[in-house]
């Protein structure tokens, strides 16, 4: 039952990034969207091998919001 909370929480982080994303118009926030949205999938799987590419996709998620916030304009 425990498996449901953590489902929903990366639910509401989603809809709420979603929001932010609405409001700000900043691209940077979508991998951030997708990390949340491939969290609530991955710990709504009861197949392990399912939920662990799940995972893995967060992991490229993250390293994708870490390239764009780390990457500087030209001045």
């Amino acid at each position: 039952m425990s498996g449901y909370w953590v489902v929903a929480f990366y639910v509401a982080a989603t809809v709420v990034g979603l929001l932010q994303f609405l409001r700000l118009r900043d691209r940077r926030l979508l991998p951030l969207v997708g990390a949340f949205a491939l969290s609530a999938a991955a710990h709504a799987q009861t197949d392990w091998f399912v939920a662990r590419r799940l995972h893995f996709a967060v992991g490229l998620c993250g390293l994708l919001l870490l390239g764009l916030l780390s990457w500087r304009r030209p001045a």
